[in-house]
């Protein structure tokens, strides 16, 4: 067996020690590789295996990251936004009231009733929403999409996309695109689960088709108790939540605010007087886009421009929570905010603020933490003991199985009162409070030596004790006199007071010592790095008006006044004198102040202090390192001196030779803190090597080796933009918030109150707070009312086309207005061409008198915003037409053609006297020189006016015209835009009618309305055109050119004729033959026969095609028997095959 084991075993592998393969072993366990990454290990693995396909690779990685990319915008947020707008949009009857109920009973587990105007709740730690719901006006969708920055856009699956939806969607792509997430309800209307598949599926596509491909679409699938699933409404939470915004470039432009609230606080004996007097309103809400200043002209969409009276901020209603780190947020940190609503305890009416103090029976449902504060609010109020009488009775228990200690114990106890003597002098130090800590960590002790230090950056540290005004009061002088003796007080007991220190003293207080004194150091080692301007000037001066020493002085003078009563002091003469002193040197100015510890004043206006500190100032005297001419000078001579006149070496001789201007320039830096003019040659070359290192970085290959696209430019711009935000938040980030107010304006995220004065009546009378509020701020620019040159086209969903001078409400900016547009088309010599009706599928422009906005800014224009079921179902899609602003101008060039006609009056030749196209000699006198054309094409040119007929002129042309032509004569004639701008006005209308807002009416409207048929002109009718044929005169040929033609084209013998009666003059001469009464007979014998044979004829035809109608019918009888038959052959032939077969698998 062991033999059998000993065959059985295996042979070892041999490592090679020599070879190929064993020395490339040994290099590579040479290097260390647990640093190397795998490709560098192993680098064949990951060589290019396919040129082809590593350059598809690349250009499809490059297209990904490409098309991730856009243009880096400057992050403007601040650092406490404003809570997001999210609109809910939709058709009536789609549940949108329900959503918003749902959404913020998901958010803040808290029911509304009442979902009127915004309503803002806090979400989390650092998001914000505000909720409002947008009703079914068309003026209402324009002010939402102009602020909303995320929209639900809620649709009925039962019944598909309405017109308000897609409206609502034209709206948002002109006015700046925000987030849009579809929510589709009813979907359990739909039962069948194959259609309610296929239902959601085309309207998903859909809505991609207008938004983008890949939008979110949720699905709501019903209603359970009233409400929409739990987890459906959580989920969308949960995106709205997270949801990321890109700034839009009209907002980031304009300060905007969506109002929450609205006060009238006009004099209600004015309201008595007169119901119909303007009024003060007072309106509130969250600054958004881009600060806001105190004196901006604002417009209110809906009502109009306003002058802002006065503009302060409040504290935020509904505040973020704190910054401290939490998982969640706590139930009493989740907030709402929603006056128009009635929710949270305050309702804002027209005329009254009501507040909520719950029924008669809510102290039942207050829970545990409001009785508390009740009882304890109790206690204080019914309290009858003062609180040292209360601190008499209280005892103090410090172990559980101890005695109560009282305060009359503590008095009696001997060994208490011992210590507390030992302690006094401590106690004097510290001003009694050496044992209490403050949050600070600094004793108050320290606070009292600090206040009445002399410090450098505090002015009036002295005069604040002895008194700022002449009528400081006795009472004042004797408190600080007390202060300063017991700092003498302190200073001469200094040493008693360290012995016992040392030896009572605890380890917790000793970090404690000199703390005041460490912090002043602290804070002069900083001030030594920073410059000081005034120490530049005038020395090492500090700010201060007396000497330590002549302070002490006063100080133990002032210690040992007399007292008068033991409450009154005596005002002595050192007093009057300091005080005098004092006011003297509030008058001088600060430069002549001198320290505490250099009491020698200088005088800076003699001229000897002049001298000293004449040099600091830009005309003094500067050093050689320091002065601009000379430096400029060694620039110069560093350039190009020392290459032509430099240093030099002659090789023959050995004689050196030096520059003279250069050895000067050297003795001349000596004398200051030199500057190299030349770089040597070691520093010219580390400036290469780090150019070259440069270079290296940013066009060779990384250690991977892999080709990589050029993606620095995008970098450098993100980089630029990140650079820039953070300037912009670091800007104003130290100032004081009012002083930041002032410079700034009114940054985004505060909580604003702006007042209104001389708002029309209507306005607050007439208030519905389901309409939005939007006030937008207006630039300089945007005040002011010009002619505006548009790009528009009419929406390819809009049924008619649009007529010049017809009235059109305009969307543009923040405003919505009426006017008068003219349509144009551009000319290829730049001529705006006058058109009567916009083209129906093509561009065109548009010019109007309304208010300046920005060129780009993109508007839409309505015919109509009357909500009216008629006139809705009559016009179908509302939006006309859309479009954006190319330039802005004073004045407009509108040409318009006009053709003149006029027919000749005589010919001759290639001139002609033309009539009819002029009225007067003057006019023919202004057109001269002018440019003719007949119908037929033949150009001319008008010359001179005739005398008679008044209005002829002489014209000449390339060729003979005829009588029959007709000459025109095309001219241009400015036509001006009418002046007509009409705001839309739709928030003063009363609350039934805010939706039926009507602005100028068309003639045609107008005659409708009043049943007026319209009177046709008879010039404008279309009649029938009858044209009598032309005809030519007979073609004459001369006879000598008869006889000199060959014969086959020489003029036949033929009667011309021009008309058809002389054709009857040709038979004129002949006989006419009269039959006799036989052959009469005969004639009406052989029509007879013929009319006969016609006749059997067609009878013997209609009986062959009976015959053959038969014949065919029998034909296709047999046909088919035939088919049968062989039909039934083939089913027996068939049978019998697959019998026989059946008995052949038997066999088998």
């Amino acid at each position: 067996m062991a033999d059998d084991a000993i065959f059985d075993k295996k042979k070892s592998h041999r490592a090679k020690h020599a070879g190929r393969k064993a020395e490339k072993k040994k290099k590579k366990n040479q290097v260390d590789q647990s640093n190397l990454t795998a490709r560098q290990r192993n680098p064949k693995a990951f060589a290019i295996q396919s040129a082809v396909r590593a350059e598809r690779q690349f250009r499809r990685r490059e297209d990904v990251i490409s098309k991730k990319q856009h243009i880096p915008q400057v992050d403007k947020t601040p650092l406490d936004p404003p809570p997001i707008v999210v609109a809910v949009v939709g058709p009536p009857r789609v549940g949108k009231t329900t959503l918003i109920n749902n959404l913020i009973k998901s958010f803040i587990k808290t029911n509304v009733t009442n979902t009127n105007g915004p309503i803002t709740i806090v979400t989390s730690k650092k998001r914000r929403l505000t909720l409002i719901e947008c009703n079914n006006d068309i003026n209402s969708m324009i002010d939402i999409a102009k602020c909303a920055d995320l929209v639900l856009l809620l649709c009925d699956a039962s019944f598909g996309f309405e017109m308000e939806i897609f409206e609502f969607l034209n709206i948002c792509q002109v006015h700046g695109m925000p987030k849009i997430m579809g929510v589709l309800t009813h979907l359990d209307m739909i039962k069948n689960a194959k259609k309610l598949k296929m239902t959601k599926k085309t309207l998903k596509h859909r809505f991609w088709t207008e938004v983008y491909s890949g939008a979110k679409l949720f699905y709501l699938s019903g209603i359970l108790h009233g409400e929409y699933l739990r987890n459906e409404i959580k989920n969308l939470s949960r995106f709205i939540s997270v949801m990321k915004f890109r700034p839009l470039s009209w907002r980031m432009t304009h300060a905007y605010l969506l109002a929450d609230r609205l006060e009238d606080i006009t004099n209600q004996e004015n309201i008595r007087k007169d119901p119909k007097v303007n009024r003060d309103v007072v309106l509130y809400g969250y600054v958004r886009g881009v600060p806001m200043m105190k004196d901006s002209v604002v417009h209110i969409a809906g009502v109009g421009d306003m002058k802002i009276s006065e503009l302060s901020y409040l504290p935020d209603p509904c505040p973020l929570p704190n910054s401290e780190k939490k998982r969640h947020l706590m139930e009493r940190e989740r907030q709402i905010y929603a006056p128009f609503s009635g929710v949270g305890g305050i309702v804002y009416d027209k005329d009254a603020v009501y507040i909520e103090l719950k029924g008669s029976h809510s102290h039942k449902q207050e829970d545990e933490e409001a009785d508390e504060k009740k009882a304890l609010l109790k206690n204080v109020v019914e309290t009858t003991e003062t609180v040292d009488e209360q601190m008499q009775e209280i005892g103090l228990k410090l172990f559980s199985g101890g005695a109560v200690i009282y305060p009359d114990m503590v008095k009696d106890d001997e060994y208490l009162q011992h210590s507390k003597t030992q302690d006094s002098s401590d106690e004097n130090e510290s001003g009694d409070e050496s044992d209490f800590e403050n949050d600070s960590g600094i004793d108050q002790s320290e606070k009292e030596t600090k206040t009445s230090s002399k410090l450098p950056w505090d002015n009036n540290s002295g005069s604040e004790e002895e008194g700022d005004d002449d009528d400081d009061d006795d009472d004042d002088g004797k408190l600080n006199t007390e202060t300063k003796g017991s700092k003498n007080e302190s200073n001469s007991d200094d040493s008693d007071s360290e012995k016992s220190e040392t030896e009572e003293e605890d380890y917790n207080t000793k970090w404690k010592e000199k703390l005041s004194e460490k912090a002043t150091m602290a804070y002069f080692e900083r001030q030594k790095t920073s410059k000081n301007i005034m120490k530049l000037v005038y020395g090492d001066f500090e700010i201060g008006n007396k000497t330590k020493q002549t302070k002490e002085r006063e100080d133990t003078d002032d210690s040992d006044d007399e007292e008068i009563g033991g409450l009154f002091k005596k005002v002595t003469s050192s007093q009057k004198k300091k005080h005098m002193e004092k006011e003297q040197l509030d008058h001088d100015e600060c430069s002549f102040f001198y320290s505490l510890d250099k009491p020698n004043l200088r005088d800076w206006t003699k001229d000897t202090y002049k001298q000293i500190i004449i040099n600091n100032f830009v005309t003094g005297k500067r050093s050689a390192d320091e002065d601009a001419e000379e430096l400029l000078q060694l620039d110069d001579a560093s350039d190009g001196d020392d290459e032509m006149y430099g240093d030099f070496e002659d090789l023959e001789t050995g004689e050196k030779h030096v520059n003279a201007e250069k050895s000067a320039d050297a003795s001349k830096e000596e004398l200051g803190s030199k500057r190299k003019a030349d770089n040597t040659k070691s520093e010219i070359l580390n400036k290469k090597l780090k150019l070259k290192a440069k270079f290296d970085a940013e066009y060779d290959n990384p250690d991977d080796h892999r080709i990589k696209g050029d993606h620095s430019y995008y970098e450098s711009l993100k980089a630029e933009a990140l650079k820039q935000s953070e300037l912009n938040k670091s800007v104003f980030e130290n100032l004081d918030n009012g002083l930041r107010i002032e410079v700034e304006g009114f940054r985004p995220g505060l909580y604003v109150r702006m007042l209104f004065k001389n708002m029309p009546s209507e306005f607050v009378t007439n208030f519905d707070s389901s309409y939005p509020l939007l006030i937008g701020a207006l630039n300089m620019a945007e005040q002011n009312i010009g002619f505006v040159s548009c790009k528009v086209k009419k929406h390819r969903w809009y049924k008619k086309i649009l007529k010049t001078n017809d009235p059109l409400i305009i969307s543009l900016g923040w405003r919505r207005f009426q006017t008068l547009p003219i349509y144009s088309k551009i000319e290829d010599d730049m001529k705006c061409r006058y058109l009567k009706y916009t083209p129906e599928h093509v561009t065109c422009n548009m010019h109007f008198y309304g208010p300046i906005t920005p060129q780009n800014s993109g508007f839409l224009a309505l015919q109509t915003v009357n909500n009216a079921s008629n006139e809705i179902k009559q016009l179908g899609f509302r939006i006309a037409a859309t479009g954006s602003v190319n330039e802005i101008n004073k004045s407009t060039q509108i040409m318009k053609k006009l053709k003149l006609v006029g027919t000749p009056l005589k010919i001759y030749k290639k001139t002609a006297f033309i009539k009819d196209m002029f009225t007067t000699t003057l006019e023919v006198a202004k057109f001269e020189g002018a440019r003719v054309k007949t119908v037929s094409g033949i150009r001319g040119q008008i010359k001179k006016a005739l005398n008679k007929p008044e209005g002829a002129f002489r014209a000449t042309f390339e060729d003979k015209i005829l009588m029959s032509d007709v000459i025109f004569c095309r001219t241009w004639f400015k036509v001006d835009v009418t002046k007509f701008y009409a705001p839309v006005v739709n928030l003063l209308l009363p609350i039934g009618n805010k939706n039926a807002w009507e602005g100028m009416k068309t003639k045609g409207q107008l005659k409708r309305e009043r049943n007026i048929k319209h009177e046709a002109n008879n010039d404008s009718m279309y009649t029938d055109i009858v044209r009598q044929p032309k005809v030519f005169k007979p073609l004459v040929i001369p006879k000598a050119l008869q006889k000199a033609l060959p014969y086959r084209l020489k003029p036949k013998a033929k009667t011309m004729t021009l008309t058809d009666t002389i054709t009857k003059e040709k038979f004129s001469n002949r006989i006419a033959v009269i039959k006799n009464p036989h052959e009469q007979k005969v004639s009406n014998v052989m029509k007879m026969l013929k009319t006969n044979f016609e006749k059997k004829k067609e009878v013997q035809k209609e009986l062959t095609s009976e015959k053959m109608k038969k014949y065919k019918k029998q034909q296709e009888e047999v046909e088919w028997r035939k088919l049968k038959r062989q039909k039934e052959m083939k089913k027996k032939i068939c049978r019998h095959l697959s019998k026989m077969s059946n008995k052949s698998q038997k066999q088998m």
